[in-house]
């Protein structure tokens, strides 16, 4: 690369237009920090607040009648996996019916039933309890035991009832962990 007078005129006419420099140590601009997310707290205590009244010792599940729905999720389970299940999305690997069935018999039968179901990997299963047609009083005996019960064991992730065709407010939908 050649250079002209011209080219060292006008070098100099810069240098003496910008004068005394000094370097930039840093040229670069921070960022904005980006906002957090609002925390939706009244939506966190009233969700606390169900979860403590349907695990507190008020909790009689023979109250629950013929036509109510079951479900029950822990926490940290995905929507979309919980919509599923509602929807009857998932294949059902196995089943469990406790029609005439004392309350002795159905527990010792969930028990055994879940137990296996882990053993063979079963994820979704479903447990037909009924809706007390038949019993005393025409009120599901059944269905409020089955639904204490699936809460206090830690290898059912969420359970919900079962859509009409599959059982309605007689069955429920069982997610288990993984074995």
């Amino acid at each position: 690369m050649s250079t002209d007078d011209g080219d060292d005129d006008e070098h100099d006419l810069f240098r003496k237009a910008v004068g005394k420099i000094r370097p930039v140590k840093q040229d670069k601009i921070p960022p904005k920090p980006k906002r957090r997310k609002p925390v939706p707290e009244q939506t966190l205590r009233d969700q606390r607040e169900v979860m403590d009244s349907l695990l507190s010792d008020d909790y009689e599940p023979a109250d629950i009648e013929t036509g109510d729905e079951l479900l029950h999720t822990r926490p940290g389970l995905q929507h979309s996996v919980i919509r599923k299940l509602r929807r009857g999305q998932y294949a059902i690997e196995a089943e469990l019916d406790l029609h005439g069935a004392t309350v002795v018999q159905a527990r010792e039968a969930v028990n055994s039933f879940l137990k296996t179901a882990r053993e063979q990997d079963k994820r979704v299963v479903r447990i037909i309890h009924g809706k007390g047609n038949s019993s005393e009083g025409k009120l599901p005996v059944l269905k409020g035991k089955v639904n204490s019960w699936l809460r206090q064991k830690n290898e059912v992730l969420a359970f919900c009832s079962a859509r009409p065709n599959d059982g309605g407010t007689g069955a429920v939908y069982v997610l288990l962990k993984r074995g």
